[in-house]
């Protein structure tokens, strides 16, 4: 089925900003509460959101095979579990009624003042019910600086780390969309030179920029993802700020891995991104040596070129970015994670959540994590306000933003922006 939505020469009859993450070739979907108070789901263009479930009743769908409600829900999980043709179906009739040529509702005021809204008249929800959440580990730069910190420098990769993606299963509850902020977690720590541990509040509390991928329905208990299909099954991306408590973390992970330094929260932004939308902006993934075994073996152009950055905001202060990177200088694919998360016959549903693991490129400045930034606290990261940091302090707002670029089309993903609280006394 042609991506007819992808065209580059396509305009919308919807104001369009410069430099918005959101053109008519975009078309993103999410949940919001309307400014009557319903949810329901929708889609963007420009600075409108779009109303699918009042469109669908209002015949704008009636040549797409759905159900009455299925946009009439509170999460996206059931369209997701209809497949790719469906997501393409609807996609490519979402743009064709925007696009300037068509008068369909351009010329309908009644059903305009039902389906648009400006976006100070929605709140933006989670998108999906996460039923199950995993973290990659899969940039070879980020995996790199850890080793070199924690371990030997000159055998920073643990042996297992070049032959398949490392991961771990996270917490699903703790999930949560941009702007809903955090507090500091409390917990056990051990202080440099001390035998006992000790509670109270993180110290080292960082970001971890990172993009995460949405699954459909897969596969049956038992039966693994080949790879060739595995895209096939990923519905789209957000970004990701996988929060860490580096110190917490560092007491707890032996040996069963993260645990309560990272399960307190994860933020996402609220719109997701079709891997449709992004097909134009496809690149190579890193040369892999040595190959990976056969199942792991992929072909063809794997990764996207989507520029990535993190801003951090203090309190009553300006925006500094700290971190600019991209999501191709990934190691493992997504196509290869959700290859090797099957092979053993786990079950993937609609709304699982992978997360690719913090994203870090070859330079300083393209590090995605402030443990890195500081090289472990021992360089400090100066602010526009004056102040450095190492670490992150309370009230400070962390901004991640994303988007692509190619033959003047900018695909983007909006912002997850966070602010951390202090942590609750005991």
């Amino acid at each position: 089925m042609p991506l007819k939505a992808n065209d580059p020469t396509l305009t919308s009859w919807l104001p369009v900003p410069e430099h918005s993450d959101f053109p008519i070739q975009n078309i993103p979907f999410g949940v919001f509460l309307t400014r009557d108070d319903i949810i329901t789901i929708g889609t963007r263009i420009g600075d409108h959101a779009i109303d699918l479930g009042a469109l669908h009743q209002l015949g704008y769908f009636k040549d797409i095979p759905l159900t009455d409600d299925i946009f009439l829900q509170d999460t996206l999980n059931d369209f997701i579990s209809d497949g790719k043709k469906t997501w393409r179906l609807v996609r490519n009739r979402i743009s064709e009624i925007f696009q300037k040529s068509n008068k369909e509702l351009q010329s309908n005021k009644e059903h305009q003042k039902i389906v648009l809204f400006t976006l100070d008249e929605i709140e933006m929800q989670l998108p999906v019910q996460i039923g199950d959440y995993t973290d990659f580990y899969s940039s070879k730069e980020h995996a790199t600086n850890v080793g070199k910190m924690f371990r030997d420098p000159d055998n920073a990769l643990l042996p297992n780390w070049l032959h398949l993606p490392v991961g771990y299963h996270g917490r699903s509850s703790t999930i949560i969309p941009s702007g809903t902020p955090i507090r500091r977690p409390n917990g056990q720590t051990l202080p440099k030179g001390a035998d006992t541990p000790v509670f109270g509040p993180s110290k080292l509390l960082d970001f971890e920029l990172e993009m995460a991928f949405i699954t459909t329905d897969a596969n049956a208990l038992g039966e693994p993802i080949n790879i060739e299909e595995a895209e096939d099954y990923i519905f789209g991306l957000v970004l990701f700020n996988d929060w860490s408590a580096r110190d917490l973390q560092k007491w707890e992970y032996v040996p069963l891995g993260p645990f309560l330094g990272k399960n307190f929260a994860s933020s996402i932004s609220p719109w997701i991104v079709t891997l449709d939308a992004l097909e134009p902006f496809r690149v190579a993934s890193p040369k892999q040596d040595p190959l990976p075994l056969p199942y792991l073996a992929q072909k063809g152009k794997k990764s996207f070129d989507i520029n990535l950055e993190v801003a951090i905001r203090p309190d009553n202060g300006s925006d500094t970015t700290v971190c600019r990177t991209n999501f191709k200088y990934m190691y493992w694919t997504m196509a290869q994670q959700l290859a090797h998360h099957t092979i053993n016959g786990c079950k993937v549903n609609s709304g699982d959540m992978m997360g690719s693991g913090t994203i870090s490129g070859p330079t300083p400045d393209s590090f995605g994590s402030m443990l890195e930034l500081s090289w472990q606290g021992t360089k400090e990261i100066p602010l526009s306000d004056g102040t450095t940091r190492k670490f992150l302090k309370d009230h400070d707002t962390v901004i991640m933003k994303g988007y692509c670029s190619k033959d003047g089309v900018r695909i983007g993903f909006g912002e997850v922006a966070t602010k951390i609280l202090p942590a609750l006394k005991f």
